[in-house]
């Protein structure tokens, strides 16, 4: 089975967008480009009004994605949990789109015999643990996140210790928004190791406006320049590359 490569949207939030594009619009986008959007909205000792509920709910159900409330001291198991689920999520529906081409009909996993599903999950599961991933972060600078960014960068580095656990190749990449003159910032380009955080994390100073939607867009533009690049390099991997799940 060719599944191509794995694309995940991370978003890490604690508010409402207030500037630019519509994020949970900017999501649906990015699930018709074969990207997951995936949201983490991230409480301190207050908790997140209704408005920024469904906001954060909006955009992972929009992008196909998995979202998740949590206080910052769970943070970085969340990560983790937020990034295979969804991982498994998208792998699950590749299955399915297979099982429907080769039975025909609507059928699904959950409709197969218990025997049958669970060996359907069996490939699910090693897939998960093959299959290449590319995870661009976006992280909300705002003002109210000042306190939690020591808690996010921790919550990255765990998340980057494990998930090349897997034999699968991992990619990551880091944006910010705001960022001190635009409203979006790459920080750190693609790497498998998110290591290097630590000493980018310090650096960065927060701000008052939420532009939800730019980032989303932003990170959209970014898949597809690597994308791009790789066909350059790489004409007889180029329909592979271009594949999306």
């Amino acid at each position: 089975m060719k599944t191509g490569t794995l694309k995940q949207i991370l978003l890490i939030t604690d508010g409402c967008s207030n500037q630019g594009e519509d994020p949970i619009a900017m999501a649906a986008l990015a699930k018709e480009q074969g990207i997951t959007v995936n949201v983490i909205g991230v409480m301190e000792h207050d908790v997140i009004d209704e408005k920024g509920m469904n906001e954060i709910e909006g955009i992972a159900m929009s992008g196909g994605g998995v979202s998740q409330v949590v206080y910052a001291k769970q943070l970085s198991q969340t990560v983790q949990m937020v990034t295979r689920k969804a991982m498994t999520q998208t792998l699950q529906g590749v299955v399915n789109r297979e099982l429907q081409q080769i039975l025909g009909g609507s059928k699904k996993v959950e409709d197969l015999p218990p025997d049958q599903r669970g060996e359907v999950m069996e490939v699910v599961d090693e897939l998960g643990e093959t299959v290449e991933l590319e995870v661009l972060i976006l992280v909300d600078m705002s003002a109210s996140m000042k306190e939690k960014l020591p808690t996010v960068k921790e919550a990255l580095l765990d998340l980057s210790l494990s998930l090349n656990a897997r034999s699968g190749d991992n990619h990551f990449s880091v944006f910010v928004f705001p960022a001190r003159k635009k409203e979006v910032e790459k920080v750190l380009d693609w790497t498998p190791n998110l290591g290097s955080l630590t000493s980018i994390f310090g650096k960065l100073t927060t701000g008052g406006i939420t532009p939800t939607g730019p980032a989303i867009r932003e990170a959209l533009t970014y898949f597809k320049k690597k994308r791009s690049l790789r066909s350059l390099f790489s004409r007889d991997d180029e329909s592979f590359f271009e594949e999306s799940v």
